[in-house]
């Protein structure tokens, strides 16, 4: 039987040793996959300098209608993040603690020919999911990689607040 909860949630990615930082706070639907096996389904706002309005005056109505979908899989494991949506960009990253996994892109231009993606490998140093029946924290540390250049060390955090 599949059980879910709307939450408040908090989610966070910052770079240790680059000038990057993010945090959306909204409401997320928890859903309870199985015993230790969750999805948690949200709402990410449009990046405003990759997805321009077309005119200053439409500017709100563009901006609404290019919000994502974003879906986190979570589990004591692994985790995956995909975000897809109307935008220009999408991605999908895989993590499982002390593994390389794939971070994916895709970005779609306004013709299908001008349309690609880029793959990047990730390493999982932590992983911690923290929670009784319900989870409450998840926090992942990470290295992004391209072939053999290190693209920075991250820290993704989530919040639910029950």
């Amino acid at each position: 039987m599949l059980t879910y909860h709307r939450k408040p949630i908090s989610l966070s990615l910052v770079s240790t040793d680059l000038p990057i930082w993010s945090m959306v706070e909204t409401a997320a639907t928890l859903y309870q996959k199985d015993r230790d096996r969750f999805h948690l389904l949200m709402n990410e706002p449009a990046i405003g300098n990759l997805e321009p309005a077309d005119t200053p005056a439409l500017a709100t109505a563009s901006t609404a209608s290019k919000e994502r979908l974003l879906w986190l899989e979570i589990s004591p494991h692994r985790a995956i993040m995909t975000m897809q949506g109307n935008g220009r960009v999408s991605y999908r990253h895989f993590w499982e603690r002390g593994v390389y996994g794939l971070s994916r892109y895709w970005l779609q231009s306004e013709t299908l020919k001008a349309s690609g993606h880029m793959r990047l490998r990730n390493f999982t140093r932590s992983l911690k999911l923290v929670g009784g029946t319900l989870p409450e924290s998840l926090r992942l540390e990470y290295e992004l990689w391209s072939e053999k250049v290190q693209l920075g060390c991250y820290i993704l955090n989530l919040e639910i607040h029950h």
